[in-house]
């Protein structure tokens, strides 16, 4: 994009290549095992890009919305499901305490997260308090120097190998009373149940974070009582720009494959790639996949410009990921039976790619955030 700095396009060709080196060739073992690609994490921050949000005096990169999503799609590219995990980390962990958190607790929390030392997640979702996650239920409840949570969040990316929470709460009866704190598995804060099996982003550990009289040191509560559905709704619209790079990474590797494929691939005595319907099936979804480079990239380019709207960012959850599922079909399609085998990897991607259309608020949420707005409908009530 023209207005990509040289420091992005720098980002995004290291990213690229960590992407070839550390992520790429490991993506399949760790879908099939079910498993967490601890060491390409861990290479993460060394790569400087695990506080691609955070100020340097951390130890972070102090970069914006385009910078993570650029890096979102280089590493989505190469596996999804890693990618997932980073952003959990880096957008729904460190983001928030970069931006919601007092100096001590960003001097306390922010370097070993940035390191990669310790794995962060946020917790949020419940089992009965998905969509609606406003009205959670998991209570905290001040008790002399300490609160004491009770409750459990579910469907949590990263809960199983994580060190680090930072988990929305209530403190009163209203709709707006919300307080997060920062937990640590390590001083025994939360425990975890067993991981959640899934058709994919498999390589990235989902499950529940349980609170059980849980003694959380009032130190550790992220500003004042009831102040948190702001921080909720304001961290919504980086992650759901940044969880859409996902989905185009999903899709550029998709047309990847594709033109590679359509060129080798004989029938009837001639390359696919020469048959019309081929032809016009990878145009339209090389057209698709940049329609969505530009849609998204400009609205991060808005968004770093101070430029915020919770009902854009909804547009590009609501079409981005939604785009990046079909081409993933199609790309079944084109490959055939191959496509449909774990040969190729966009049985793989298309699995990955059906999660954006869920996590970080659904398809019809979006739609529904996205009338609001249109109908000059208040967004959010507190």
């Amino acid at each position: 994009m023209w207005y990509f700095t040289e420091e992005e396009k720098q980002l995004a060709e290291v990213c690229r290549q960590f992407a070839g080196n550390e992520i790429a060739p490991f993506a399949e073992k760790h879908d099939n095992d079910e498993s967490f690609n601890h060491a390409a994490f861990k290479k993460m921050g060394e790569l400087g890009v695990l506080g691609i949000t955070a100020d340097p005096e951390f130890g972070g990169a102090g970069m914006g919305a385009t910078a993570a999503t650029l890096v979102m799609e280089e590493f989505g590219k190469a596996c999804p499901a890693l990618t997932l995990s980073y952003l959990a980390h880096s957008i729904l962990c460190v983001n928030n305490i970069q931006n919601n958190c007092s100096q001590a607790q960003k001097e306390k929390y922010l370097p070993k997260l940035i390191s990669g030392e310790h794995v962060g997640c946020m917790g949020m979702s419940e089992p009965e308090y998905g969509s609606d996650a406003v009205n959670m239920k998991t209570s905290a409840k001040l008790d002399g120097d300490h609160y004491t949570i009770n409750g459990s969040k579910m469907w949590i990316t990263n809960a199983n190998c994580s060190d680090i929470g930072y988990v929305y709460t209530r403190t009163g009866n209203e709709r707006r009373d919300l307080t997060t704190f920062i937990v640590e598995k390590e001083s025994g804060h939360y425990t975890t149940s067993k991981p959640i099996h899934k058709m994919g982003m498999r390589g990235s550990p989902t499950g529940e974070l349980v609170f059980e009289n849980a003694k959380v040191p009032t130190a550790n509560r992220v500003g004042e009582e009831g102040d948190s559905i702001y921080h909720l709704m304001k961290n919504l619209e980086i992650e759901r720009l940044t969880i859409s790079g996902i989905s185009l990474g999903i899709a550029q590797a998709c047309v990847d494959t594709c033109i590679k494929y359509v060129k080798e691939r004989k029938q009837f005595g001639k390359a696919i790639g020469e048959f019309q319907m081929i032809q016009k099936m990878v145009a339209d979804m090389a057209t698709e996949t940049n329609m969505m480079r530009s849609f998204l990239y400009n609205t991060c380019y808005q968004y770093d410009q101070g430029n915020k709207g919770a009902a854009v960012a909804a547009q590009v959850k609501l079409a981005i990921p939604k785009m990046a599922t079909n081409i993933a079909l199609n790309a079944i399609q084109i490959l055939g039976g191959y496509g449909y085998s774990r040969e190729f990897p966009v049985e793989r991607l298309m699995r990955d790619a059906k999660l954006m259309e869920i996590g970080a608020g659904t398809n019809e949420i979006m739609v529904t955030i996205i009338a609001k707005d249109l109908l000059g409908k208040e967004l959010v009530k507190y």
